[in-house]
């Protein structure tokens, strides 16, 4: 989004301020800064000065990119802002859009962030132009191919209308590729008094949520406008198109279900081939059990069991186009697992259990799914871990909270995918209304971050010993009828991922599930 100097400066001030550009390998912080701002207030005249002595503002910079690696573009300029001094604390979700005005050019990849800064805004501004011009932006033409975009939307309370720079940009309100990611950085409970000024500062009544509502809100994804896409390696992954199906492979000898037959490498291998031709789009491989009352193994030991079983998957001819995910919650393992190529880290815990995951993940690049889960496999089931008000409040809160420390640490929301951890720390009545009611935990996700509620849901009720009470079913291997009918009701409460032994089956009744979703005209995410 390209930003437009105003006819008419409310103020001098800030043009005399400009500094030369600030080299990468000079802290901005090397000097305080004197800002004399603008009042906040929206009848503020050219005289109006507030004297701050390097305050952090919160601020919220829009990103977008439609020339060479467009992922690795963003993930090169966030490094540049926090190594500015821009401390980032919330990601949008990620949108791949068709270009406006000139339309003859790539599709743009979008996002907005929020951060905080000491740079007073003419300074943030110079700071950013140089980062475009560090990441191979030139003098274009306008509304043009472009490495990379970055925009300052909003900085703190105020209104600014210089010759450099104005916020909020006259014609944000009219942007469906800025509004979207936008949005996704509130919650629909408003968190602080900057957040609700930004709706205040909105051209039309009703502020930010309004505006992006009057555009044609989330009837507006999944067209050909704008897709919400989550990044896997350098590719954009449409997570919303349909339900995709995960095929389980466990590698230990004690798993609930079909521990012990497949710790060889060549009945590894079969497995794999055999749920790729049943239509599995993600091998999920995991060396750790999480049986309830399960033993923890060693790093060596889980490394020992997984890393020839990925490296021979991973060669596979017929994984080409499919993902690979490990399930473990020891960063160690991680880190080498994501080294010899997987694509997700699937993580139990979300980073309770290794204090150290998210730092791995964040370093890594690669999707993480955070489930779920209170204490560990030994006490998760235990009386104290068992107690909820409303089950799908407190998940969604608990595992939100795992999710924000997870974005802290520099995983960005636009990465992260979410497991509700059927079979985790529940009991029946708990896994039952995880399954029937995902919409609730999207929406109490909501509450605290909408970009975070769109993330994709996993569900993994499959041969789970819940279903086996319900049905009678002591042994795992006898329970697929009843992990399809928990997976159909999954998939039709908005699951984006199943989580499957039985490939086969489960292939089918997403299908089903897909085509009655098509029908009703609903979003997946």
């Amino acid at each position: 989004m390209a930003v437009t100097p105003s006819r008419v400066s409310f103020h001098r001030y800030y043009s005399s301020k400009l500094t030369s550009l600030v080299s990468p390998r000079v802290s901005p912080f090397s000097s305080l800064f004197r800002l004399s701002a603008l009042s906040s207030s929206s009848s503020a005249t050219p005289n109006t000065r507030v004297q701050v002595d390097s305050p952090e503002h919160e601020v919220v910079i829009a990103l977008g990119s439609n020339i060479g690696n467009r992922m690795n573009n963003f993930r090169e300029a966030l490094q540049l802002m926090k190594r500015y001094g821009i401390h980032l604390t919330r990601h949008s979700c990620l949108y791949e859009t068709a270009p406006v005005h000139v339309t003859d050019q790539p599709r743009f990849l979008n996002a907005a962030v929020r951060g905080v800064t000491k740079l007073p805004p003419h300074e943030l501004l110079t700071v950013l132009k140089t980062i475009e011009r560090d990441m191979g932006r030139t003098d274009g033409i306008r509304y043009g191919p472009r490495p990379l975009d970055l925009d300052i939307l909003f900085y703190g309370k105020m209104r600014i209308a210089s010759d450099k720079l104005i916020i909020p940009h006259e014609r944000l309100w009219e942007r469906s590729f800025v509004l979207a990611p936008l949005v996704d950085l509130l919650g629909t409970a408003v968190d602080n008094d900057t957040v609700a000024h930004w709706h205040s500062l909105a051209l039309h009544p009703g502020g930010i949520h309004q505006a992006w509502e009057r555009l044609g809100g989330e009837s507006l994804v999944g067209e050909d406008g704008i897709q919400r896409v989550l990044p896997i390696g350098d590719e954009l992954w449409d997570f919303t198109s349909r339900t995709h199906v995960m095929g389980i492979l466990n590698l230990t000898p004690d798993s609930f279900s079909d521990g012990g037959q497949f710790q060889s490498l060549d009945s590894a291998v079969s497995r794999v081939r055999e749920m790729i031709s049943e239509g599995a789009d993600i091998i999920d491989i995991g060396a750790q059990s999480t049986r309830p009352m399960a033993t923890r193994i060693s790093s060596q030991e889980e490394l020992e069991r997984l890393l020839p079983v990925l490296e021979a998957v991973r060669s596979m001819p017929e994984m080409e186009g499919k993902l690979i995910s490990v399930d473990t919650f020891n960063s160690e393992v991680a880190s080498e697992a994501i080294s010899k190529g997987a694509d997700i880290l699937n993580d139990v815990s979300a980073g309770a259990l290794d204090s150290n995951m998210h730092k791995v993940v964040a370093e890594s690049g690669v999707p993480y799914m955070a489930m779920h889960m209170r204490g560990d496999p030994c006490t998760m089931q235990n009386e104290e871990n068992l107690q909820y008000g409303d089950v799908c409040k407190d998940v969604a809160s608990e595992l939100y909270t795992r999710v924000r420390d997870a974005e802290i640490s520099g995983i960005p929301a636009w990465r992260v995918m979410i497991d509700p951890g059927i079979g985790f720390s529940k009991r029946v009545e708990h896994n039952l209304d995880v399954i029937t009611d995902l919409p609730k935990i999207r929406e109490e996700m909501a509450k605290r971050s909408i970009g975070v509620s769109h993330a994709p849901i996993l569900i993994g009720p499959s041969r789970k010993r819940f279903l086996g009470d319900i049905c009678g079913r002591p042994e795992a291997v006898d329970r697929d009828a009843a992990t399809v009918a928990s997976v159909t009701a999954g998939v039709l409460g908005g699951a984006n991922i199943i989580r499957v032994h039985n490939v086969k089956d489960n292939v089918d009744a997403a299908k089903v599930c897909d085509a009655m979703l098509i029908r009703r005209g609903r979003s997946k995410g």
